[in-house]
């Protein structure tokens, strides 16, 4: 009796061993998701597309576009008549099923769109992954963002280049009313000959308003080719429009870190003595000014500026302090400032006063 009560005990451990390896196993199933090709929201929801449009999964692209063109005729809403077989259709249906049609042929058409709706079909446990793509290719811009991007660049530097010209032409009208420069560039002209051009008589004779059109398109021209306007209106310069800056932003930043490492090399390391245009960086940089706006100033003030060695710092305070008591001393003096502190001594913000009717 003991050696089969050993079996059976033997025999219940083996199994209790096999059901504790097994138990993972079943519960698997438990855990993951049912696997179902056909998912509601997903291209044609619980239809086969291929069934919808009555065709093969090795179905060419000219046989869909045709099974779609005869669905299509067949349920569309404004043409739609009762056919054998379609008892008990109603109109509605018979437009949810051309919605369902088109469903079906935008999802077959495109060689993308199918080969993910394949691979759902052959793979419909990769539940998540089909979500995935398919609200990814919905979302997904038609147009290339980087189409989009470079017609914008294009456009703005195009806003840019005609504002530019634009506010440079206004520069020049305006220096051609200024007495000063008027005369200078009149001179010229005079001394050119290109005066009397404008004058000539005979058969080219002009009227009093073309000869004075002419005669100040002239000056302008040797204002342009005289006077280098800097600054906000100065001649526009297709390298500063946005696109060309954005090409040639790689070369900017690789010319920038050569240049720092340079200066970092020699002034830093070696202790080199700055040079006039390291002079003058510093002392742009403690004026926080931009290229632009240092670069506008006249000459005789960046002369003045290495004069005084404004790059050290001390002497830079020292310059600055004499500004700002140069400044304060003007608005002492200015009428304008005045008028200004005694309006607010007497009726500015922060007084109460009645007034009697």
């Amino acid at each position: 009796m003991a050696a089969p009560q050993a079996r059976r005990w033997g025999a219940g451990a083996a199994g209790r061993r096999r059901l504790v390896l097994l138990s993972p196993l079943l519960l698997v199933p438990l855990l993951a998701r049912p696997a179902e090709a056909l998912v509601e929201g997903l291209y044609c929801g619980t239809r086969d597309c291929y069934a919808v449009l009555g065709v093969s999964r090795s179905a060419s692209k000219a046989e869909i576009a045709r099974a779609y063109r005869q669905l299509a005729r067949r349920y569309h809403p404004d043409r739609y008549r009762p056919e054998p077989g379609d008892e008990g259709r109603s109109p509605r249906s018979a437009e949810e099923a051309f919605l369902l049609v088109a469903t079906a042929y935008e999802t077959l058409k495109d060689e993308e769109t199918r080969k993910d709706y394949d691979y759902m079909l052959d793979h419909p446990e990769e539940y998540y992954s089909h979500y995935y793509h398919y609200y990814s290719r919905r979302l997904t811009p038609k147009v290339d963002v980087r189409i989009v991007i470079l017609v914008s660049v294009c456009a703005i530097s195009v806003f840019q280049f005609f504002s530019w010209w634009n506010s440079y032409n206004k520069a020049i009208s305006y220096l051609a009313t200024v007495p000063k420069y008027r005369i200078q560039a009149t001179e010229i002209a005079k001394q050119q000959g290109l005066l009397k051009k404008a004058k000539e008589k005979g058969r080219n004779k002009k009227s009093k308003e073309e000869i004075r059109d002419e005669e100040e398109n002239i000056i302008k021209n040797i204002i342009k080719s005289k006077i280098d306007i800097k600054g906000g209106y100065q001649k526009p310069q297709i390298r500063d429009l946005l696109l060309f800056q954005i090409i040639l932003a790689p070369f900017h930043l690789c010319s920038y870190i050569a240049w720092y490492c340079r200066w970092i090399y020699n002034f830093n390391i070696k202790g080199k003595e700055y040079g006039e245009e390291e002079r003058l960086y510093i002392i742009r940089k403690s004026m926080k000014m931009s290229k632009s706006q240092f670069d506008s100033l006249e000459d005789h003030q960046k002369e003045t500026f290495l004069k005084r060695e404004l790059w050290i710092k001390e002497n830079y305070e020292v310059y600055k302090q004499e500004q700002e008591e140069e400044l304060k001393k003007k608005l002492a003096n200015d009428p304008r400032w005045k008028r200004y502190r005694r309006w607010m001594k007497n009726e500015g913000p922060g007084r109460l006063t009645f007034v009697d009717d």
